[in-house]
């Protein structure tokens, strides 16, 4: 005999769609088969034909009954009445009996128990009362049957096989099984979410002539974008925007343990942005897998000098709109966090005027595209910036999110995240 083909992993799924059961009244036989058998509405639906299909489906859904009411003059209206083939199996054969007998439908007779025998040569299944003949080296099983009819006559069978009762009890188990996984899962991304969430900043450091804000959207409910907000004295700010390697939980995690390298280092040297990154990028390297990386925007903000330094570790030019509505980009000035141990990088410096407008972005503003595969782009924030820089800073953050979100209103890819610094006057 030759092995059954092999379905590639690549083929169509393919499964029964209908069985068609011919019945006299749609009406009267949909009532039987919600009412008493506890089936399913599968669907309801009138063609521009005038013809109506109805159809029902057992609770898991695995079956589909096609409810047709033929014409009297057709051959299928002599159908109606006689043995449909249809076997309908479940575990408890008495249980269903009771249930459905209580419900009104009728049965032709009480279960039964029956010995089975199956022939592996030939794939015959027999009774073993009606059939003698079968040698005792042949599989043998219990089953328990009976039969009903609907309301037009239409016979049924309702049995139960030991072998299929067991195959039926295991993928329930697993089936049970999948769904208590699939809820710890998802209970456990609830927890993850709630807990990243609090390493956002909760409170923004009161700091003169600054007005500043952040969002950050995630894709997932959890990613590696990450923005912060650093008190670095009375007269000073710390913002940092990072975007981890990867997606989802691992991503989180990284992100996680930048964090709180970046707020202990900075603790530890608050004077010395390159030293607090050379420490960050060595803990990154220890605490990370190989291939994991980020890239990170640190500046450091002093309101009485209006200075600003900063270190662009990879990521993408921060973007500074100065009052007379030109555009400065802040380039990277070292590469990424966590690849190279013996790591180093420049620090620049310029000043940050009144009316100026800092924005520090991660990709998933500029990234995002819409149906033609446009990228919404840097053209597209910096103009977007100059149409709403009267605003606030979180008004003028949200509008530019909101921005992006009408130019790629489909599924958001990554995760959006950005800060807004605005120089109010002396």
């Amino acid at each position: 005999m030759d092995a059954a083909p092999v379905p590639s992993s690549l083929s169509p799924h393919l499964r029964i769609h209908s069985i068609s059961i011919f019945v006299r009244d749609q009406d009267r036989s949909l009532r039987f088969y919600l009412d008493q058998l506890g089936f399913h509405l599968a669907y309801d639906a009138k063609l521009q034909s005038g013809e109506r299909l109805v159809a029902v489906a057992p609770p898991d859904g695995s079956a589909v009954l096609s409810l047709i009411a033929p014409k009297p003059d057709s051959q299928d209206y002599k159908l109606i009445g006689r043995s449909t083939r249809v076997v309908f199996i479940t575990e408890d054969v008495l249980s269903k009996f009771q249930e459905w007998s209580k419900r009104g439908v009728r049965f032709q007779h009480t279960p039964r128990l029956r010995r089975i025998k199956y022939d592996p040569e030939t794939h015959a299944v027999r009774s073993a009362v009606e059939s003698p003949l079968l040698g005792e080296e042949t599989p043998i099983w219990g089953g328990v049957s009976t039969r009903f009819r609907d309301l037009d006559g239409n016979t049924f069978s309702l049995v139960s096989f030991d072998e299929i009762t067991h195959a039926l009890e295991a993928q329930r188990r697993a089936t049970a099984e999948k769904h208590e996984s699939e809820r710890r899962a998802a209970q456990e991304l609830e927890i993850a979410k709630e807990v990243q969430s609090r390493l956002f900043p909760q409170s923004r450091p009161t700091i003169q002539l600054l007005d500043y804000s952040g969002m950050c959207i995630q894709a997932r409910q959890v990613g590696g974008d990450y923005y912060d907000f650093l008190d670095l004295g009375p007269d000073r700010l710390g913002l940092v925007i990072g975007d981890i390697s990867g997606k989802g939980i691992a991503a989180a995690l990284l992100m996680a343990n930048l964090q709180a390298n970046l707020r202990s280092q900075c603790a530890i040297s608050i004077d010395q942005p390159q030293l607090v990154l050379q420490a960050v990028n060595k803990l990154f390297c220890q605490n990370t897998p190989d291939g994991a990386f980020a890239t990170l925007f640190f500046a450091d903000y002093r309101v009485s000098t209006r200075r600003l330094r900063y270190v662009n570790c990879g990521h993408l030019p921060a973007l500074i709109l100065r009052a007379n509505d030109t555009v400065e980009r802040l380039y990277a000035t070292c590469t990424v966090l966590g690849i190279f141990k013996k790591w180093d990088c420049e620090l620049g410096e310029l000043t940050f005027s009144p009316g100026d407008t800092l924005a520090l972005y991660t990709d998933g503003i500029t990234e995002s595209f819409n149906e033609a595969r446009d990228e919404f782009g840097e053209d597209r924030l910096v103009e977007s910036l100059r149409r709403h820089r009267a605003l606030p800073s979180e008004a003028l953050l949200e509008n530019i999110v909101a921005d992006v979100r009408q130019f790629a209103p489909h599924e958001q890819h990554d995760d959006i995240t950005l800060i807004i610094a605005k120089s109010a006057p002396s």
